[in-house]
């Protein structure tokens, strides 16, 4: 495969799941009348891929700079394989499941100043967070799949000047994954 067709591919896998995400954040395409009863379970499954992302790139960090560099191949594949999983999941989340707006404790959609009220300051934190993640996620796409084939490639010197930065990019993602879930599930209401 030659480099001009990796980049294209890149390209139009990191556009195809910018805009699905986008259409479904928007709500461009109706949601099901009825909420599979599985859905509820995503959130959490998509929390643990994450930190189970995250934890793995930090093996990833530690057997590469051991020279171990069969366990670190194995342990990235594994990773990208969670981490395209938890895209499923998280697209298949966001299809099925209505909009959850931080701090609405009654589930009705819609924030109450009494609702606004108690959820204070931390909301602001929770959408710093949020929105860092979000911004993050989608920029980091790319480089993971140029990374990850040119490690794949063992062509080395470029595999590492872009793990320079997908590798903190891809651990902020996954570990701020983490809390933005543990942030917004009290307000889950399907």
């Amino acid at each position: 495969m030659t480099d001009k067709f990796i980049f294209r591919f890149v390209a139009a896998v990191s556009i195809f799941v910018f805009v699905v995400v986008l259409v479904l954040n928007r709500r461009l395409i109706p949601a099901p009348a009825i909420v599979p009863s599985f859905t509820h379970y995503l959130p959490k499954l998509n929390a643990i891929l994450n930190g189970t992302c995250s934890v793995l790139l930090l093996l990833s960090l530690y057997f590469i700079k051991r020279k171990k560099i069969t366990v670190h191949k194995r342990i990235n594949i594994l990773t990208f394989c969670l981490s395209s999983l938890f895209l499923v999941s998280y697209i298949i989340f966001h299809y099925l499941a209505p909009e959850t707006k931080y701090g609405d404790t009654n589930g009705d959609g819609t924030l109450s100043p009494s609702e606004v009220a108690a959820a204070g300051n931390i909301r602001y934190v929770y959408y710093v967070i949020l929105t860092s993640h979000i911004i993050l996620a989608a920029g980091v796409l790319p480089l993971i799949l140029l990374s990850f084939y040119r490690g794949l490639q063992m062509q080395v010197a470029k595999h590492k000047k872009l793990v320079r930065w997908a590798f903190p990019i891809w651990l902020y993602v996954t570990v701020t994954g983490v809390i933005v879930y543990l942030m917004i599930s009290p307000y889950y209401h399907f």
